[in-house]
């Protein structure tokens, strides 16, 4: 028998071989912070290249003179987007796993979906009855301003896309992709992973004030359940397209 002949010894298993494939809760949270800064470099280098191209100053007052025009806040959404998937992709190539594996870019059945879809629309619809009780504007003052700025100097498209495609792939790649995928493997498992991931997509939101932020906390709930339940990454980028769309055509062409 080879494995009792000292010329042919019996294969042995190093630690290297044992090497996770995905990034655990401390590896996991670190590459966040990474992954958030590439977006926000990618966001902010946008309008900087924009000032740039107009020969303003490279300061502060011309980052935020630029970043007020809806055109160049929508861009800058726009390319916040392969900053992210790029500083995702290095996360998990350096763990040697699959990019479709890794976040989940599985496509979701058509009851997946649907069922996801039912209770979005029943949790906004919560949350809009309650702004109504409470004499609350469904939608943040200041967004509303934006997108009817939008409207009026020919950016709308561009802004439906920024918040409709770009938007929603970057921050559920960030958030119920790569996080949500490295601390549900980790000793916070799937509740754990599903709130934490939520905390930090709010707080991506920080714009809002607090009723809003809680709004935002429990949609994202939500679209980790739904991330967790139908094991699809595609699944919520498409709810939180939804969810952004009908709030964009809402608000610039209903007044809502």
């Amino acid at each position: 028998m080879d494995s009792l002949n000292p010329e042919h010894p019996p294969l042995t298993m190093t630690p290297a071989d044992h090497a996770p494939r995905v990034w655990r809760f401390l590896g996991t949270a670190l590459w966040g912070l990474l992954i958030f800064v590439a977006m926000f470099v990618g966001q902010v280098g946008a309008i900087l290249l924009l000032a740039a191209l107009r020969g303003l100053p490279i300061d502060m007052a011309s980052i935020q003179s630029v970043g007020r025009e809806p055109a160049a806040l929508a861009l800058s959404v726009i390319m916040g987007l392969p900053a992210t998937l790029l500083a995702v992709w290095l996360a998990i190539r350096i763990k040697k796993a699959s990019f479709v594996d890794y976040l989940a870019l599985r496509w979701p059945s058509w009851m997946q979906l649907l069922f996801g879809a039912v209770g979005l629309i029943l949790l906004v619809l919560a949350w809009e009855t309650v702004s109504r009780s409470l004499g609350r504007e469904a939608t943040p003052g200041f967004m509303t301003d934006l997108l009817k700025s939008g409207r009026d100097k020919g950016a709308a498209l561009l802004l439906l896309i920024a918040f409709s495609v770009a938007a929603p792939m970057s921050e559920e790649v960030l958030a119920r992709g790569f996080l949500f995928r490295g601390w549900s493997a980790s000793f916070l498992r799937v509740p754990g992973a599903i709130i934490l991931s939520s905390l930090v997509w709010t707080v991506v939101h920080l714009q809002y004030d607090l009723y809003f932020l809680a709004e935002v906390f429990t949609i994202g709930l939500w679209f980790g359940y739904m991330r967790y339940r139908a094991n699809s990454l595609w699944l919520t980028i498409v709810l939180h397209a939804l969810n952004n769309m009908t709030a964009v055509v809402l608000t610039m062409w209903l007044g809502g």
